[in-house]
């Protein structure tokens, strides 16, 4: 069982900047495929990023140039750099850790609140 946990969402004026955080437990974190995840209300949950084992990170072509993920291995975390945020980006971001090992579906985090807003 990999425990995931986000962090730094909070109410932001459009045009400002976030910095999100996801920590996921285990010793193996370098071999987890890690993925940043968003939902709005009344919407289905899409994909903001992801980073592979190998290093690539992609992210949904609506969102590049503002977003950007990376990744500590030594800390076990992963970012989500959010710039010149939108009221549209108003979400809750989900964090998703893939162990190499499984399952497919992965583990998920309880979700941070972010809101944008004047």
């Amino acid at each position: 069982q990999v425990q995931v946990v986000e962090s730094g969402g909070g109410l932001v004026q459009p045009g400002g900047s976030l910095r999100l955080s996801c920590t996921a437990s285990g010793s193996m974190f370098a071999l987890y495929a890690m993925g940043w995840y968003r939902q709005a209300p009344g919407k289905q949950r899409e994909v903001v990023a992801t980073s592979s084992i190998h290093g690539t990170t992609d992210y949904a072509e609506s969102l590049k140039g503002r977003f950007s993920m990376s990744r500590d291995n030594a800390k076990n975390t992963v970012y989500l750099q959010m710039n010149t945020l939108k009221p549209e980006d108003t979400a809750v971001y989900y964090c998703n850790a893939v162990p190499f090992s499984g399952p497919t579906m992965g583990y998920w985090g309880q979700g941070t609140q972010v809101t944008v807003s004047s």
